[in-house]
């Protein structure tokens, strides 16, 4: 009997969850366009780069600004197809051209488009059919990810059906804005840590966020850290975000935060080695339950620990050699 791959036994024949790089970095203008890129060739496909219209452009010049980005998605320094655009938001006047533009004149699609200020389900659903229906006119076979970002109260309260529409795959929180949205309710404090850890509200939309996200299997994306001198800050701003909140990427707005974001995401040694093992004897066993050491397993813990391993890959984290087969597709597994 073929040996099945965790893809195929464990999520009930729906679609695994999403899992991408832990990192989603922004850059707005072309020198620092260039420099991302040229950190992705070095480093690898551990993180995305985001080319920036929504605040890239200059006013007035949003038509140069989107031909810029499209230059850049695709071309020969986008080596890993890990670049994704944000394009202007649903009231502005742009984010149409930006989405033709980009779509038209890149030389391949990019890898989501991140759509800034949702202030509604029916916002969110009007840009995403535009983007689908803009991606078949211009005969892009593939549909192309939409990643929405967080910051008002409506996005808010609309969380969970954001994260249910088809074409989304990950909601994004925008602190900034949304400690704004407040109007002084909350405390300045909570736009850096450690009070955007602690403030209820804060915390409460950091929480509903990720859960929306992982009830319908879609990627949930931490806000910035404004610090940009001390790493450790930004290490332990990302971990937290993952540990305590169940956030798996965050964005980084300059290239020193890129290592210590990566790395509070990326699971250690010792948790990818215990996954593999755990995972190939469940493959052994045909996926019934499993022993290891003093520990009972089946197809609960089976899906953490697959998940462990999909974050380690996503990570560029070494992984058994035993275990490439448990990520082949089904008709080479």
């Amino acid at each position: 009997m073929r040996a099945l791959t965790p893809a195929e036994v464990l999520f009930d024949c729906e679609p695994q969850p999403a899992v991408l790089p832990p990192c989603d970095h922004y850059a707005g203008s072309e020198k620092l366009m260039k420099k991302s890129l040229a950190l992705q060739a070095q480093l690898g496909p551990v993180f995305d780069i985001t080319l920036d219209c929504e605040d890239g452009a200059q006013v007035g010049h949003e038509v140069e600004h989107a031909e810029l980005v499209a230059s850049f998605v695709g071309g020969e320094e986008d080596r890993f197809g890990r670049v994704g655009v944000r394009i202007h938001d649903f009231q502005h006047r742009a984010w149409r051209d930006d989405v033709g533009i980009i779509l038209r004149h890149a030389k391949k699609a990019p890898a989501y488009i991140m759509l800034p200020k949702i202030r509604s389900v029916f916002d969110a659903a009007e840009m995403v059919a535009f983007i689908e229906a803009s991606r078949c006119e211009f005969g892009i076979q593939k549909p192309v990810p939409c990643h929405l970002l967080i910051e008002t109260h409506g996005a808010l309260v609309e969380a969970f059906e954001l994260a249910a529409l088809p074409g989304v795959e990950s909601l994004s929180f925008g602190l900034m804005d949304f400690v704004s949205a407040h109007n002084g309710a909350i405390p300045d404090t909570a736009m850096r840590s450690p009070g955007q850890f602690e403030h209820p509200l804060v915390r409460r939309a950091k929480l509903e966020i990720a859960a929306a996200c992982h009830a319908h299997g879609k990627v949930p994306s931490h806000n910035v850290s404004t610090e940009v001198r001390d790493m450790s800050i930004v290490a332990n701003d990302a971990g937290r975000a993952r540990n305590e909140f169940g956030y798996t990427r965050m964005w980084s707005i300059h290239p020193d935060q890129i290592r210590p974001i990566v790395e509070a995401f990326s699971p250690r040694a010792e948790e990818i080695a215990l996954a593999a093992a755990i995972l190939l004897d469940a493959q052994r066993a045909q996926w019934g339950p499993t022993r290891h050491g003093d520990t009972l397993h089946d197809r609960a813990s089976y899906r953490y620990y697959w998940s462990v391993l999909r974050r380690a890959h996503a990570t560029g984290q070494a992984i058994p050699d035993d275990c490439a087969p448990l990520f082949a597709p089904a008709s080479e597994a």
